[in-house]
């Protein structure tokens, strides 16, 4: 509860606490990808490879997120109220509570494996609506959500509400839940490699797993996301990466060895 009694709900912080932490996060981002040192690409190399203005990428973010708030709140809206979370949330088991996230993950994690990977398989779906995520050839943080606003939809917010909704978890656990997978993605599209980078250290679908997809010879592997690697594994498109340091400064994600091309 703020000053004067102002009461801020579950629903609209699980709204717009992701949207917040986005451009937070991504911002930080922005500052570290001067260290030269820990960067998967240069700042040359990004400026030539990628197909989009930076201001096209932020409008398109937004439009994305705008998107997503819609959504949220229809399906918030259609879940419940905010008194009975709130009872819901206080008896909730830590257990439990743990339960729901991991299903919500594997749930999501599924959901966009396959949509991904039909996005690339059908040269309809990549050339008109997934290729736009790929116009940006060196992943850069406020990138993450730089979509089709189709696939933004189909992908992320449809994959974000089945998560939510069969996992079974309340708006004030889809608070932490969407914050978290939020953080990850755009984790996952920095560009850098950053020692004691927890995301990095304990998920091997990380910054440079992903670079390795949005790279020509990656581009049929690595279609996991955000948080493993196991689809990747089951099907035969997991892509191993080493890093190794480039010659003239920095790092370089390389794959580990040669994948015969599907």
């Amino acid at each position: 509860e703020m000053g004067g009694g102002f009461r801020v709900s579950d629903e609209f912080l699980g709204t717009f606490a992701p949207i917040v932490l986005y451009w937070v996060y991504s911002g930080i981002y922005v500052i570290l990808g001067s260290f030269e040192d820990y960067r998967l690409h240069t700042m040359k190399e990004e400026s030539e490879k990628n197909l989009v203005p930076k201001t096209k990428v932020v409008l398109g973010v937004l439009f994305q997120q705008a998107v997503q708030v819609a959504v949220a709140t229809v399906l918030f809206a259609v879940t419940g109220s905010n008194r009975e979370s709130a009872a819901q949330n206080q008896n909730t088991p830590i257990l439990v509570l743990g339960r729901q996230f991991l299903i919500a993950m594997i749930v999501l994690d599924t959901w966009q494996y396959f949509m991904h990977r039909y996005m690339h398989v059908n040269q309809f779906l990549y050339k008109h609506i997934h290729s736009q995520h790929h116009r940006l050839v060196v992943p850069y943080a406020f990138g993450a959500l730089y979509n089709h606003p189709l696939e933004g939809v189909l992908l992320d917010t449809v994959g974000g509400a089945l998560a939510f909704l069969v996992s079974g978890m309340s708006p004030r656990a889809s608070i932490f839940f969407f914050s978290f997978a939020t953080l990850k993605t755009v984790d996952d599209h920095c560009g850098l490699w950053l020692p004691g980078n927890l995301f990095q250290l304990c998920f091997s679908n990380n910054s440079a797993y992903h670079d390795i997809h949005h790279q020509l010879y990656g581009n049929k592997h690595n279609f996991s996301q955000p948080f493993f690697v196991m689809w990747d594994r089951i099907l035969g498109t997991y892509m191993p990466y080493k890093i190794e340091a480039r010659s003239e400064g920095g790092l370089e994600a390389r794959p580990a060895k040669q994948c015969k091309e599907d």
